[in-house]
């Protein structure tokens, strides 16, 4: 069958058909997605703009349109941080649903990371033992660890790398106190939760999801997307230590410049880059691999699990 996963996350809201039947790996066939960064867009209380909701709900039209035409049989909506965590989620939830029919099932923070790490499972295989699995979003990050599909540990942090970046990094470049004080928080809000991964003792295997690793990973020397799937991409920490410190000094356009960072993501990869570090140091990973699925991959796996 042909299903369309409607991702409406804190950076974009994404749609991706694949053809996929149980038993057997899903093949993307299209993607479509729109850059709304509702994570930025919160104003003094929390809330999501009327602006932009009104920018979520066209974007949601959009992508149904482009699913109708892509002969898409069923759509599974979802919403992560940047929805559940507003103070008017529940509003926002209700217009979205009364314009346009489609009804968005809030993931929590221990979902996205349990659903995230199904992802990895699947494409790693029982062969890379014990898994750690990060994942830096647009709100939030999350770990899990685990030996089977489902991890022995799951959490979910505030520290997405547009919430940070919009709440702690204003300038470009950013103030060198602003970016001290965001390492120092980040590092403390990792701290917090190593010891309840370190119980169940060293993963065989560290791997990294999301657009804020590829981004690292690739600008450390990772080979370009453009070669595929199957190609090895890794992220050490000396490379990323080595960085981080250049992303500080630059502007949002010169981070731009940079190999297979996107013009739209440019001004958080600093914040992400301070997340990934403090995730590899805290955690003691020299190198982690970078996995092609995520998120989005798990929520069509556990679907496909759960057919007849």
């Amino acid at each position: 069958m042909r299903l369309g996963v409607l991702d409406v996350g804190s950076n974009t809201v994404h749609l991706l058909v694949v053809d996929a039947h149980p038993g057997a790996r899903p093949l993307p066939a299209y993607s479509h997605k729109a850059e709304l960064r509702l994570a930025e867009l919160l104003d003094e209380d929390g809330a999501i703009s009327d602006a932009g909701v009104e920018r979520l709900v066209a974007t949601v039209l959009e992508a149904l349109q482009v699913a109708e035409d892509k002969g898409v049989e069923s759509v599974l909506p979802f919403a992560t941080s940047a929805v559940r965590e507003a103070s008017n989620g529940e509003d926002v939830l209700r217009r979205v649903a009364l314009e346009t029919g489609v009804e968005l099932q809030v993931l929590s923070g221990e979902d996205e990371a349990r659903l995230t790490f199904l992802a990895a499972r699947r494409w790693l295989g029982w062969s890379a033992g014990r898994l750690l699995v990060v994942d830096i979003g647009g709100g939030s990050l999350e770990i899990a660890y685990g030996l089977d599909e489902d991890p022995d540990v799951a959490v979910s942090l505030p520290l997405g790398a547009g919430r940070l970046t919009a709440g702690d990094l204003p300038g470009d470049p950013p103030d060198p106190d602003d970016v001290r004080n965001l390492r120092r928080r980040v590092r403390a809000e990792i701290a917090r939760v190593v010891s309840e991964f370190r119980r169940y003792g060293t993963p065989d295997r560290v791997v990294a999801t999301s657009k804020t690793f590829k981004q690292l990973a690739r600008i450390a020397g990772a080979a370009r997307s453009a070669e595929g799937l199957y190609v090895q991409r890794e992220l050490t920490h000396k490379k990323l230590e080595e960085w981080v410190p250049r992303l500080a000094g630059m502007t949002v356009q010169e981070r731009a410049a940079l190999p297979g960072v996107s013009e739209g993501r440019a001004r958080q990869l600093l914040a992400g880059a301070l997340v990934a570090e403090a995730s590899m140091d805290l955690f003691g990973v020299e190198t982690l691999d970078i996995c092609p699925w995520a998120l989005r991959e798990g929520v069509i796996l556990r679907r496909l699990d759960h057919l007849p």
